[in-house]
């Protein structure tokens, strides 16, 4: 995700488009792996009070992942802030936070599927939503002004469910998909995730290829912007590739066939498939090095388990530093990267969690009945 926010200058390039989209996709899945971990305990015991407490835990969490999403998301200059649509799902998966794997995995391959339909099918009958001046928005994430009024607490309820930049909607399938995958013995699962994944990721990608390029899609949505591309004054395809080469979490209720594209961001079938089946081999790879090489993934693993303060982090630096850099995006980007790995390997060898990490660690554990 820094890669994607800090190298915005460079949103042509083939790096970049590799990690738009699903870079916050692979954010999503390992929250739900993070959730089934916390979760083995309370399963192995069995016991309905540990169960209890951790679903606790769990909602206390949530609680605290919204704050921070909106407060961050005040301060944010560019980047659309993930984390109160994060609390949002904790909240919703608590009724499936000790079910087995294959239900999960069966919840999230039919939510993979209805959940875009869904979408579609809501948003091309209701208003969207507006600004408090009434403009458009697109995209968009959790923000403090829309806890103020009765309109702003709807403009919040349809952009975290169903028209922001990652409506739960469309990103449920994500924590879903980390939640079965984290009841795996991931070492001996590693190399069926990798080849998983890939199938998945050709499912997806693959298919929206099929369905646009050679089944007739495309006629369709060149039809469908070609009242744009006549105003713009550019040819329909030039306004094709620049309506569909990306999104703000949702395709548009024109054509149906905008839900044949895969576009990072759009939340169509295909787009929720491939970019799942990405995150899942992501994982596979990484869990076949950590076998081969554990000592290559060290510092990386220091990262990942401050993974909510580094995030906050390049947030806030980012807008300290007034937006992501126009000369040296990528010079910049690798020394992001470089501190951050550097500060969460320091940090994790002399204090352990993280600042954030402890904070939302001791109040979920006072709730959970912890001492």
């Amino acid at each position: 995700m820094i890669v994607a926010h800090v190298a915005a200058a460079e949103a042509t390039s083939t790096l970049w488009t590799l990690v738009n989209g699903r870079a916050a996709v692979l954010f999503g899945v390992l929250g739900g792996v993070s959730l089934a971990l916390m979760a083995r305990s309370a399963l192995r015991s069995g016991d309905s009070p540990d169960r209890a407490a951790l679903r606790r835990r769990v909602a206390v969490r949530a609680v605290l992942l919204i704050v921070l999403g909106v407060v961050l998301a005040a301060v944010s200059t560019g980047p659309m802030v993930i984390l109160a649509v994060y609390g949002v799902e904790f909240l919703l998966v608590l009724p499936l936070l000790f079910a087995g794997a294959r239900t999960l995995a069966v919840t999230a391959a039919v939510w993979a599927v209805a959940g875009p339909l869904l979408s579609f099918a809501l948003r091309s009958v209701l208003p969207g939503p507006t600004t408090a001046d009434g403009g458009t928005i697109l995209g968009g994430v959790l923000q403090a002004s829309d806890l103020t009024s009765g309109a702003g607490l709807v403009r919040a309820v349809d952009v975290l469910l169903l028209s922001g930049a990652y409506p739960v909607l469309t990103w449920m399938p994500f924590l879903l998909l980390g939640m079965a995958i984290g009841r795996l013995d991931l070492r001996a699962a590693a190399g069926r995730l990798l080849a998983g994944g890939l199938v998945g990721a050709t499912i997806g990608y693959g298919g929206s290829w099929l369905a646009v390029d050679v089944l007739g899609g495309r006629q369709a949505l060149l039809g469908s912007v070609a009242p744009v591309a006549d105003r713009l004054g550019m040819p329909p395809e030039a306004a094709l590739e620049i309506l569909g080469s990306s999104s703000y979490g949702t395709v548009a209720t024109t054509t149906p066939a905008w839900l044949l594209v895969a576009a990072p961001h759009s939340g169509s079938p295909f787009d929720v498939v491939g970019a799942a089946g990405v995150a899942v081999a992501v994982l596979g790879l990484c869990l076949l090095v950590a076998r081969a090489v554990p000592a290559l993934l060290v510092p990386l693993a220091a990262t990942g388990s401050l993974a909510l303060t580094v995030y906050a982090g390049h947030i806030v630096v980012l807008t300290l530093a007034g937006g992501a850099p126009e000369t040296s995006p990528w010079a910049v980007t690798a020394v992001f990267c470089a501190v951050a790995v550097l500060f969460a390997a320091g940090w994790r060898g002399l204090a352990g969690r993280g600042p954030l990490e402890q904070v939302v660690h001791v109040v979920s554990a006072r709730a959970g009945g912890a001492r």
